[in-house]
């Protein structure tokens, strides 16, 4: 391959592709018909002398030899990016609409001191918020299908960490600790909650799959106990009502009570076994870091974590 002959253009097909794992989401990003993303795929592997992409039924896989490209042609794109994209940018006068994917209790936290920034600095600017169904929101985010979403996604940020090729980027919020949560009259809430205790009690679990198995399930199992989940329930809101009315309890982060609107009517413990910290991240794709209104969305979001912490309104 001589680099003097290879036509730049197709780095940037490349890119998207890699950046997609979709033909037809990076043609539509291009602003290409699939057709000609595929030829310009072709024209690539010829230059390079090796396969880069395998169609698969959801995609395209990239092979050993692409993701070793990768990084090169992103960093050199994103450079290149930045040298050539004017400076400045109105805030006030863009015209953009976000979709963001995150659970309600956190949603009730940030979406108010949120939309009074956007009233003020980004009246043209619009959220669409998108229901978070799952703990590893990396396929709806290559997909485009949202463009920013904020959570606990266990294990997701170590795993990106191995693979430096990944186009999806995270920053870390605060974290948390994991409580029990129950009503004040609870009959556990006068009394040490032990192993046993604890074990006996009929118990509420939030997930947004609405499968009945969680982390504490797996604590327990190393611990050689178990616990009954009666119900299972896919909003922190929803799980805040029904154990502030029942004999249920929880386990919820601490930071998240008061956004089940029952903080009043709840107590929580601490629990009588170890859990892992409550890491909440927020996560976006690469095709979005440089968007200038994506990154003053990003920092009003860091912006409003920082001041709710600092207030006390966030209780970590």
């Amino acid at each position: 391959m001589s680099f003097l002959t290879i036509d730049l253009n197709l780095l940037r097909v490349f890119d998207a592709v890699m950046s997609e794992q979709n033909l037809t989401r990076a043609a539509s990003r291009l602003a290409m018909t699939q057709p000609a993303v595929s030829n310009a795929l072709k024209r690539l592997r010829d230059a390079v002398g090796d396969e880069l992409l395998i169609r698969t039924a959801h995609g395209v896989r990239p092979t050993p030899r692409a993701e070793e490209l990768w990084p090169t042609v992103r960093n050199a794109l994103t450079e290149l990016e930045s040298a050539l994209t004017p400076e400045s940018f109105d805030l006030a006068k863009t015209h953009t609409t976000f979709r963001m994917a995150m659970a309600d209790a956190p949603a009730a936290q940030w979406l108010p001191m949120l939309v009074k920034d956007i009233q003020r600095e980004a009246p043209g600017m619009n959220v669409r918020m998108m229901p978070l169904t799952t703990r590893d929101p990396r396929p709806i985010l290559l997909r485009g299908d949202i463009d920013l979403t904020i959570g606990f996604f266990p294990g997701v940020v170590n795993q990106m960490a191995t693979e430096p090729s990944t186009p999806i980027r995270h920053e870390r919020l605060y974290t948390g600790q994991y409580v029990c949560v129950m009503r004040k009259d609870h009959p556990l809430a006068s009394q040490e909650l032990t192993l046993d205790t604890y074990c006996a009690a009929n118990h509420l679990l939030v997930s947004f799959s609405g499968r009945a198995h969680g982390q504490v399930n797996d604590v327990l199992a190393q611990l050689g106990r178990e616990r009954r989940i009666l119900l299972t329930v896919n909003q922190f809101y929803t799980g805040g009502s029904v154990v502030a009315n029942s004999d249920l309890i929880t386990v919820l982060p601490r930071h998240l009570i008061a956004s089940t609107g029952r903080s009043e009517e709840l107590i929580s413990k601490d629990l009588p076994f170890e859990m892992p910290p409550v890491h909440v991240d927020m996560l976006w794709h690469e095709r979005d870091a440089r968007n200038p209104a994506h990154r003053w969305l990003r920092g009003k979001l860091s912006e409003a974590t920082e001041n709710a912490i600092g207030s006390g309104i966030l209780k970590l």
